[in-house]
């Protein structure tokens, strides 16, 4: 793994999770301390709009039956043609990878110049399958029991166990993860017991870029 960031560059916490875990409840509290939010699926989006270079190259490798009748990606066909094809998939991380992190490398720019000594937050749903830990100074993972992401996958999408399941199957067990975190936030309880590990996770941030 790549050597962390150095405290003469801005201070971005990564923030990441299970499916299903919480990550985006625990991203907002963030937001409201005053962190800037990057989020990676809205990069994920925006790289591939019409127009844009990694869409045109999307469509020379896959076809345009990945397209709306409008020329926008159909993200939903794209995501059944790669999920149980892992060459397909690295071929479209290849073709998306590159403008994202490029994305991510001016936004964090922006907001430094905009937010002077902020604590900017990343937003990524696979920092630790995609081994990204060295684009950020810090990793958070924000925590939930296996049995609790299958039950808010259920409730949440209207799906099998079974399929909750093989959705889980396709990240990296979240215990797992933690051990590769700087934090974690538990996000199985109530909302205001995540919220007060956001504050205190916040306030000792604070201390360190101080």
């Amino acid at each position: 793994m790549a050597s962390r960031q150095t405290t003469t560059e801005p201070f971005v916490l990564g923030v990441t999770g299970g499916i299903a875990s919480g990550k985006s409840t625990v991203c907002a509290l963030f937001l409201e301390l005053g962190a800037p939010f990057i989020d990676f699926d809205v990069l994920a989006r925006l790289v591939v709009e019409r127009g844009r270079p990694a869409l045109k190259a999307i469509v020379a490798h896959f076809g345009k039956m990945v397209l709306h009748a409008d020329g926008t990606l159909d993200r939903e066909k794209m995501s059944r043609l790669v999920f149980n094809n892992p060459d397909q998939r690295r071929k479209l991380e290849a073709l998306t990878h590159a403008p994202i992190f490029a994305e991510y490398r001016r936004q964090v720019e922006r907001l430094t110049t905009e937010h002077p000594g902020a604590i900017i937050q990343a937003g990524v749903p696979l920092l630790m399958e995609m081994n990204l830990q060295s684009l950020f100074t810090k990793v958070l993972l924000v925590y939930a029991s296996p049995d609790q992401q299958v039950a808010r996958l259920r409730a949440r999408d209207g799906i099998s166990k079974n399929a909750a399941l093989k959705m889980l199957a396709s990240q990296l067990p979240i215990d797992e993860k933690v051990t590769r975190a700087d934090y974690v936030i538990d996000n199985g309880g109530t909302e205001a017991e995540t919220r007060r590990q956001v504050k205190a996770l916040w306030h000792k941030l604070l201390q360190l870029i101080r």
